[in-house]
C-alpha cells in the first residue's frame, strides 16, 4: 500500500467518470458527475502515481441517512486490498459523523456484497426491498 496516496476528496470528473466505467459501473454525464462530486460528503480517492486507480464516496443528508456509493477499483489494481481501503477510510468518517439511528445503505453487486459483509452490512430482505428508478 506504500506505493497508493490516499486522498479524502473527490477526483475530477474526467477521472471520476473513467474509473466508473473502466470498473464496469453505469456511465454518467459530465454534468451530473460534476454536480455529484461537489456535493459528497466524503470521498476517498486513490491514486497510483497521478492516476486514478481507485475511489468511494458517502452522500446523504449528513444527519438521518448516508449512502455509501462508487465504491470501484481499477481492473488491474483488483486484488491488492483497496477496497478494503477505501471501505476502512469510508467506515472511520462514520464512525465519527453519525447519531444513534443514523441509516447507512449501499447498493451491493456480487461479488462485492462479501466485501461489505465484512463491515457489518446485512441484507435488507425479506424486511424491505430495494428499489431505484433510473432515468
Amino acid at each position: 500500500m506504500k506505493d497508493f496516496n490516499v486522498m479524502h476528496i473527490a477526483p475530477s470528473p474526467e477521472d471520476y467518470l473513467n474509473l466508473r466505467v473502466e470498473a464496469g459501473l453505469s456511465s454518467k454525464s459530465v454534468e451530473a458527475a460534476s454536480i455529484g462530486l461537489k456535493n459528497s460528503l466524503f470521498a476517498v480517492a486513490v491514486y497510483y502515481d497521478s492516476t486514478l486507480v481507485a475511489m468511494g464516496r458517502l452522500i446523504g443528508d449528513g444527519g438521518a441517512f448516508f449512502q455509501i456509493v462508487d465504491i470501484a477499483v481499477k481492473p488491474d489494481q483488483q486484488g491488492k486490498g483497496l477496497g478494503k481501503l477505501i471501505m476502512k477510510e469510508l467506515m472511520g468518517y462514520l464512525e465519527q459523523n453519525t447519531y444513534p439511528g443514523s441509516y447507512v445503505s449501499l447498493i451491493a453487486d456480487d461479488p462485492a456484497n462479501k466485501l461489505y459483509e465484512q463491515f457489518g452490512f446485512a441484507y435488507t430482505y425479506p424486511d424491505s426491498h430495494g428499489m431505484y428508478r433510473k432515468y
